[in-house]
């Protein structure tokens, strides 16, 4: 792996226009758990499968029990940023890296110190009431019971991509756009499983795509360096 972690400092120093592109695999390492792997959330065992309760039909449907597993699966308040979200801020920081593009909720590339962090599946930490739009941070959730209700009496919901749910239009017009300007696209800790983010990466065309995960397939889509592991291991050597 020593020979392939070299060759990504020599991209990562010839380069100017960086755009990481991460999912699931970034946070595990801050101790939450991804959806997908043997010991991830589809692999447990409830009243209803994680995919059914994160839908938006089950959460209309189903309030009480949808905040139950919200509150006690997809919140992880104590979690801290690990050597990949950090590094990815010192390289933003230092001019190089131009955004962040996640598939994660969790926040923590911001609480790293990244400022251009383009949120696909949206954010934990926003939640609005759907009757008057009012804006809450996740305490409101994190700290109530049942169904969080707004001061004028309506719910509260949390302001993330819920299956069967579309895409922030305009979260995705700049996504592609940071995509076909980079001159180096990092891929890290993500199957590109989950589409339409999947699909954004389609839109780079330069000779830098690095791909970075426990689960090789960066062959599959053409890519210049794939590297097998951790992505805060791997970053943390560059």
């Amino acid at each position: 792996m020593q020979e392939e972690i070299e060759r990504l400092r020599e991209l990562v120093e010839s380069s100017d226009n960086i755009v990481f592109f991460g999912g699931a695999g970034v946070s595990t390492e801050s101790g939450i758990p991804d959806f997908r792997s043997v010991d991830g959330l589809y692999n447990q065992k409830y009243a209803y499968p994680p995919e059914t309760i994160l839908s938006h039909s089950f959460y209309m449907t189903h309030k009480k029990e949808f905040f139950e597993f919200y509150r006690a699966k997809m919140l992880a308040l104590d979690a801290q940023p690990n050597p990949a979200h950090l590094k990815l801020a010192e390289w933003e920081k230092e001019g190089k890296l131009k955004a962040v593009v996640t598939q994660n909720i969790d926040g923590l590339h911001q609480k790293a110190g990244s400022r251009e962090v383009l949120e696909l599946h949206g954010s934990v930490l926003r939640n609005f009431c759907e009757r008057c739009g009012k804006f809450y941070g996740v305490e409101a959730i994190a700290g109530s019971e049942g169904v969080p209700k707004c001061s004028c009496g309506g719910d509260i919901k949390p302001d993330v991509v819920l299956y069967e749910e579309v895409l922030d239009q305009e979260v995705v017009s700049k996504a592609v756009h940071y995509i076909r300007q980079a001159d180096m696209l990092i891929i890290g800790g993500t199957s590109l499983s989950v589409y339409p983010a999947a699909g954004l990466v389609q839109y780079y065309h330069g000779h830098k795509l690095v791909v970075i995960n426990r689960d090789s397939y960066g062959m599959d889509i053409g890519a210049d360096l794939v590297i097998d592991g951790s992505i805060g291991q791997v970053l943390s050597q560059v």
